[in-house]
């Protein structure tokens, strides 16, 4: 996908030998998650960022009550919220590294992202995995211009992704 982007250079390797991984935890009992499906979509993320190598992410699916713990603690919010991103190596797009790599972690409430209201849950929660993905490779929305360039990137694999699936 990042090929087809103009102005974005061919992706080249990121990480050591090996591929990308993302290991997946349910650790919810609101909602049934399928976590192959969630998987598949951070994995096209990152090779659409030109993430290969060996490398590695978490996806963790959460209760409200539990995401409430997080946010206060991580970013001084005292509520839950839809999701939230940990970057550990800073590993950006296009970019290499010394060796293997941890991306970071992402978690996901779904009760929270289903009382959104916005879209389907399944969509909501699309959009929240790309979303978390692009946070730990870097991408931010602090200011408009970032905010722009962000969301059209996370529109475009959306898109590319719902093709597919």
């Amino acid at each position: 996908m990042a090929e087809s982007r103009p102005g974005v250079s061919k992706p080249r390797r990121v990480g050591g030998d090996g591929e990308p991984e993302v290991f997946m935890a349910d650790e919810q009992q609101d909602l049934e998650i399928d976590l192959a499906r969630w998987q598949n979509l951070a994995l096209d993320v990152l090779r659409a960022e030109g993430v290969k190598g060996l490398t590695e992410m978490t996806i963790m699916f959460i209760d409200a009550s539990t995401m409430t713990e997080l946010n206060t603690q991580y970013m001084g919010q005292s509520y839950a919220t839809d999701v939230l991103s940990f970057p550990m190596d800073e590993i950006k797009p296009n970019s290499a590294a010394n060796g293997p790599g941890v991306i970071g972690d992402i978690v996901l409430c779904p009760a929270y992202a289903e009382k959104n209201g916005k879209q389907s849950l399944e969509k909501e929660l699309e959009l929240l995995t790309v979303h978390g993905v692009l946070h730990l490779l870097g991408f931010d929305h602090e200011d408009i211009d970032d905010e722009k360039k962000m969301f059209a990137l996370q529109e475009e694999i959306l898109k590319e992704w719902r093709l597919l699936v």
